[in-house]
């Protein structure tokens, strides 16, 4: 996807690594933002190199760090629930982009055959020590091959979108379910932070969805959208995050009251700062 013909949204910054600037335009068919200037996979990696890129390890240095990794077993509680109601049988599943495994290991305990993909190779080795397995790259996978693939936080970071959609597709079962999360430039807290909001995320978030881009695009490939789920904490740590690149620092205060008023907003506008989508094929 290029920007020509795409209407100027926002200039924004990256407040985590490069401090370079970057654009974002709105493609107004799909209703969804892309980011411009694009990294090439060579230069991609450098953009990650950020020690408080808190994915990518286990670290629980701060307050900020320990009150996430509470948050995260919360989640991972919760996730497991998901595909569980989703899928009644357990079988195998991918997760495109594991980090440092611990949603693969919640779900292995569960009795699920796990399988991941990450690109680093920081969080990679911390995830299969844990004892989770790897494949290097999800071409190299078998056709119809998993009963749940899920992207939590990660359909953003793929350079190459529409492939990306059209693998996903092919590696899932006729019967499977395909779970992706990702940030919602259209909720309350992105609205209020504006150019500072965290989950612009750029240059390292290549795509900014909506609730429409989401159906829009897998219905290219014969999937339906069946649901649509919140992920309430992620106004609150994406609250923090933009105080923190708006100020200088983390205003808990203010950043709690930004993340509640965006939950509160969206229970009438179901805009939430992130959302969870379920796909299945048609």
């Amino acid at each position: 996807m290029d920007v020509l013909n795409k209407k100027h949204f926002l200039t924004v910054k990256d407040h985590s690594v490069s401090k370079e600037i970057f654009e974002l335009y709105h493609d107004e068919t799909l209703d969804m933002l892309i980011t411009s200037p694009q990294p090439d996979l060579e230069n991609l990696g450098r953009y990650y190199e950020s020690e408080d890129y808190i994915s990518h390890t286990d670290n629980k240095r701060s307050l900020f760090e320990k009150a996430y990794h509470f948050v995260k077993n919360i989640a991972l509680k919760n996730k497991l629930n998901l595909i569980n109601a989703e899928q009644l049988h357990k079988g195998r599943i991918l997760d495109i982009g594991a980090g440092t495994g611990d949603f693969l290991l919640t779900a292995k305990n569960d009795g699920w055959e796990t399988v991941g993909v990450e690109p680093s190779e920081r969080a990679k080795n911390i995830a299969i020590q844990k004892g989770i397995s790897f494949v290097n790259e999800i071409g190299d996978l078998q056709n119809n091959s998993f009963d749940v693939i899920t992207m939590w936080h990660v359909l953003e970071h793929v350079p190459n979108l529409e492939l990306q959609i059209r693998e996903l597709k092919r590696l899932l079962k006729p019967t499977g379910t395909l779970i992706v999360a990702v940030p919602n430039f259209k909720s309350y807290d992105a609205k209020h932070y504006k150019e500072f909001w965290a989950a612009f995320d750029v240059p390292i978030h290549f795509w900014h969805f909506s609730k429409k881009a989401i159906q829009s695009l897998f219905e290219k490939v014969d999937m339906k959208l069946e649901k649509v789920l919140p992920m309430k904490f992620d106004s609150f740590y994406v609250s923090l995050l933009s105080e923190k690149y708006k100020t200088g620092k983390m205003n808990y205060i203010s950043a709690f009251f930004v993340g509640l008023k965006s939950n509160l907003k969206a229970g009438s506008t179901k805009e939430y700062s992130s959302h969870i989508y379920v796909l299945k094929n048609n």
